[in-house]
């Protein structure tokens, strides 16, 4: 588990040889500055000095002999070869403490909403370490996120992680604000990460009320800022969802998304040298993926609990996409959103055959599991004869499993329906999905 840093100990770190270590720009080469005579580690914190400007922060991203390679997060105009590099050890920390919940922070931790500064209760590495394997509590509880479709049908555990893989348009931020209102949850971290700057105010606005406002904390990267930063947003998202875990609370993680993230990883990669490997992403955004994916989920027994969702962007509808591919191979489940479903006005656009928790089966009750497999069974069945019964070339009769399953589809799409200001409780969920089999019980909060 990451073991917070307190502040007198920040200051001895900053006043270590760490901050002592210089060097000078050698040359500036697309997105990177080469230095001579800065010697250290991958991951570190440094500022480039130009003459007469502010300092820009860059992190060390690769080395190349005596050469050490940055890539900065802010803009390089103005700089020089010779120029001073100073190494900044606190940049490999961010400060977090309760004042955090209900505040929107930039991808180094700082306040970027306008309401004065946060005072940290004590010091959190952004590039934390996993929990080991063995000391973690087992998923054994569910986690409600208000939404039917996935309390009933996909049950997600405390301190599971889930993808949400969508396409454009197909309702994923809505989704989102939904969870995000309705979880069960104590505190709930988001990360925006490569978003346009109008959406992470209207997320925040129209998403959100007042109530979840409150217990929530936003990190946001936009897409016009540097590779790096978008990439460490994630990470400092990550580390303060670690510190109110190690503070016992159940928290809900945001990421979104997973993509941008990635995509950021390979404009890193690529501009200090690595090779392109599949479809253009090289190696180290696939190392990546699970260094920030294992950071979530249950701490010990004594602890609290990370229970995650990593949005992944699928291009074209592609579920084959690379990074949501490698997704959905280190996650403990998928949420699909369905464009058909979207462009038909369902929503939430839950794709319920392509999606799957794979807690859900040690977290529920046998009653539970036998409703939803019947659940599955009959909305399967109806989609594999559905051109024949739109046709009208289905007679009925021909076979009572079909039969069955168009009698009770109109009730199974009510079902999957719901308003997204209507939260439903996990026990309305599972009343409901029980309820199926009788047709004279109406679906209970249906939209």
């Amino acid at each position: 588990m990451s073991a917070p840093l307190f502040d007198d100990q920040l200051k001895m770190l900053q006043r270590g040889r760490l901050l002592r270590v210089t060097g000078r720009v050698a040359e500036v080469t697309g997105l990177t500055v080469v230095a001579e005579g800065l010697r250290l580690p991958l991951g570190s914190g440094c500022e480039v000095s130009p003459a007469n400007r502010p300092p820009v922060l860059a992190q060390v991203v690769g080395f190349a002999g005596e050469r050490t390679i940055l890539m900065p997060m802010g803009e390089l105009v103005g700089t020089s070869a010779g120029d001073p590099i100073t190494s900044a050890a606190s940049l490999e920390w961010v400060g977090v403490g309760r004042e955090m919940l209900g505040r929107v922070l930039d991808g180094l931790g700082r306040p970027m909403d306008g309401k004065g500064a946060i005072l940290p209760e004590c010091q959190y590495p952004v590039h934390g370490e996993a929990p080991e394997a063995l000391s973690r509590h087992l998923i054994d509880s569910s986690v409600a996120t208000g939404i039917r479709s996935i309390d009933a049908m996909h049950t997600i555990g405390r301190g599971q992680r889930m993808g949400l893989f969508a396409g454009t348009g197909v309702g994923k931020s809505v989704l989102m604000g939904m969870i995000a209102r309705y979880t069960s949850a104590d505190v709930t971290v988001i990360a925006m990460v490569g978003e346009r700057g109008r959406e992470v105010g209207d997320f925040l606005s129209n998403q959100l009320d007042d109530a979840s406002r409150r217990k929530t904390v936003t990190v946001v990267s936009t897409s016009d800022e540097s590779p790096v930063l978008r990439v460490r947003a994630c990470f400092v998202a990550t580390a303060i969802a670690e510190y109110f875990r190690d503070q016992g609370a159940d928290v809900l993680l945001m990421m979104d998304s997973t993509t941008r993230m990635a995509m950021a990883q390979r404009q890193i990669g690529l501009a200090a040298g690595e090779p392109p490997a599949t479809k253009g992403y090289p190696p180290s955004v696939f190392a990546r993926l699970p260094q920030l994916v294992e950071r979530a989920g249950n701490g010990d027994a004594r602890g609290g609990s990370i229970t995650a969702f990593y949005t992944v962007l699928t291009e074209g509808d592609d579920q084959n996409d690379p990074i949501a591919d490698a997704a959905r191979a280190i996650l403990d489940g998928h949420v699909v959103l369905s464009r058909p479903l979207a462009e038909a006005g369902h929503y939430p656009a839950i794709d319920i055959e392509a999606s799957i928790s794979r807690a859900m089966t040690e977290i529920v009750t046998l009653e539970h599991q036998r409703a939803a497999q019947r659940f599955r069974r009959l909305y399967a069945v109806y989609q594999q004869h559905r051109d024949l019964i739109s046709v009208g070339a289905y007679q009925k009769g021909g076979d009572p499993q079909v039969d069955e399953a168009i009698a009770c589809h109109p009730r199974l799409m009510e079902f999957l329906r719901q308003d997204k200001r209507q939260p439903v409780s996990l026990e309305e969920s599972l009343q409901g999905l029980q309820a199926l089999g009788d047709a004279d019980i109406p679906v209970s909060g249906a939209g």
